[in-house]
């Protein structure tokens, strides 16, 4: 089995980054994706265009040309594909990392004794290795790189009715929609874009808003359309109101006036997404217990409390996914590359 220098777990932009300046600076390298390609992406609205303009959104000096300032899903796609394809990145996708444990020198050098193994292992370089589990295979890394994202677990409504089919938390593009009564629940990016789109297409679009407007963070080209349409009726809104159960053919808002009933056949919960917070446990990374779960991590190196084991991308953030973005965290490969080679 190769001892590779680094594990990295998660093949979306900042993932295929940190396998970049790890290519660049000679080390041995493996991303684990467990669906396609840059999968958040991929699964993002099949219309969405960036909030960013594609400079902010390069990584490894690969320029990124798009057909108008904010580029869109389909060519982010394209983009970081290419970036993959033409850099020769080792990823192995569809692999879904299971366990990470720690093992000494006598267990590790028994699991390098194989046929696989690829040159002499000191003694020396056994501390802090690190043996990875997946859906298919073991990896042995004296590195690994958590950049995983949060766009697979949905905040959960957590009420009676939310398990059925007509609801989802994924919005994909608008067609579906035509002539069905809508319900879009929440403020912000998905949930302006998902109201505006249905409702464009022919549906009968209802919001249901926790606070008394819509988000602040709305993209400013999309946020005075939203606002603009639920002034004049097109889109109906209940604000300072929430879902309180999902039917068949209705649902039930909770609003400051008191419950209302309206005929419904399909909910978009637009209410957010969250990195997998049990598994960063289930590793040994410490969690703050304030409701943030914010990771423990030195942000001078990307190191967690678990040595050799670094943090890049929005999971550093916690339960605050909005602070961090591919244009903001690039950086952290370079931070975690430039660390492993120093120490």
């Amino acid at each position: 089995m190769k001892l590779n220098d680094i594990l990295i777990i998660g093949a979306g932009p900042i993932g295929l980054a940190c396998a970049l300046a790890a290519k660049r600076a000679g080390l041995s390298y493996v991303i684990v994706e467990k669906g396609t390609l840059v999968n958040s992406l991929y699964n993002y609205p099949a219309n969405m265009s960036f909030f960013s303009t594609s400079d902010r959104l390069e990584i490894g000096n690969v320029p990124f040309v798009s057909s108008s300032a904010k580029p869109t899903r389909s060519e982010a796609l394209e983009y970081y594909r290419r970036v993959a394809e033409s850099n020769q990145l080792t990823i192995n996708l569809f692999e879904t990392v299971e366990s990470v444990e720690t093992l000494m020198s006598p267990t590790l050098n028994s699991a390098l004794n194989t046929e696989n193994t690829e040159g002499g292992i000191s003694d020396s370089q056994t501390s802090g290795v690190y043996t990875i589990t997946t859906s298919k295979r073991k990896y042995l890394a004296k590195n690994i790189i958590l950049s995983c994202g949060f766009y697979d677990i949905p905040t959960k409504l957590n009420i009676v009715g939310e398990d059925l089919p007509k609801v989802t938390h994924y919005y994909k593009e608008p067609h579906f929609y035509y002539k069905q009564n809508v319900v879009v629940v929440g403020a912000n990016n998905s949930a302006a874009d998902a109201a505006l789109e249905t409702y464009r297409k022919g549906a009968n679009v209802t919001m249901i808003i926790r606070g008394e407007e819509v988000g602040h963070r709305v993209k400013y080209w999309t946020r005075p359309d939203i606002v603009n349409r639920i002034a004049e009726g097109s889109i109906k809104a209940y604000f300072n109101s929430k879902l309180h159960k999902i039917h068949k053919d209705k649902v039930v808002i909770e609003t400051p006036e008191g419950l209302v009933t309206i005929p419904n056949d399909f909910v978009i919960a637009a209410t957010g997404y969250q990195p997998n917070f049990s598994f960063l446990e289930r590793i040994g990374i410490e969690l703050s217990q304030d409701g943030k779960f914010y990771p423990k991590y030195d942000p001078t190196t990307q190191e967690t409390n678990l040595k050799g084991i670094y943090l890049a991308g929005v999971v550093c953030g916690g339960m605050d996914t909005h602070v961090w973005f591919i244009e903001n965290s690039r950086v952290h490969a370079e931070t975690i590359i430039e660390h492993i080679v120093t120490i």
